[in-house]
């Protein structure tokens, strides 16, 4: 007895799973189901998208988003990053089709998405062309940095530090202050 062949998914077809509490993201066909997470995970995206909009309201260089999405680049992608930053008037269409430029990507890992979040997502927010990408460890206390030239991540060991064209002034957030405890 043979083995089923794998169904290569497409973006339509995850569109079109159940709303089951599961999160269904497709890379090159690629299914990627995660559970809901952890509540650390939870504290870590709520920090980091506070810190994110406290400074987008100062340097209005785009918009902070949050999981969930439906960034697609083809018919077989479809990625919900947990916390993002678009291009100003791209979200003002108010369209998740039009939404294609991402200035900032951070996937916060859980232990069911650490090998989508680090290999196949994080090589197609290359190929797209996502100029910064973290990749934020809550159990380890650690940020791996990405940008598209780098084969290999810088850890950050103090700060997160993005500075996006058109701002004045850089985005900080220390790490002590994203990790710090409840």
């Amino acid at each position: 007895m043979g083995m089923a062949a794998p169904i290569y998914y497409t973006a339509e077809m995850v569109r079109a799973l159940p709303d089951d509490g599961n999160r269904y993201e497709v890379v090159y066909g690629e299914l990627l189901v995660t559970p809901s997470p952890r509540p650390w995970h939870q504290v870590v995206v709520q920090r980091l998208s506070l810190a994110l909009g406290k400074y987008l309201e100062r340097e209005p260089v785009g918009s902070l988003l949050e999981s969930p999405a439906d960034i697609s680049w083809g018919q077989d992608v479809l990625v919900q990053p947990d916390v993002f930053v678009v291009p100003l008037d791209e979200i003002r269409t108010l369209t998740w089709s039009r939404i294609q430029t991402l200035l900032l990507v951070a996937e916060v890992l859980s232990p069911s998405t650490s090998r989508a979040d680090r290999f196949v997502k994080r090589l197609r927010y290359r190929e797209a062309g996502v100029p910064l990408y973290w990749v934020v460890d809550g159990e380890a206390h650690a940020v791996e940095v990405w940008t598209p030239a780098d084969d290999f991540p810088r850890v950050e060991p103090e700060a997160l530090v993005w500075h996006p064209a058109g701002a004045r002034e850089p985005f900080t957030l220390a790490l002590e202050e994203l990790f710090r405890p409840l």
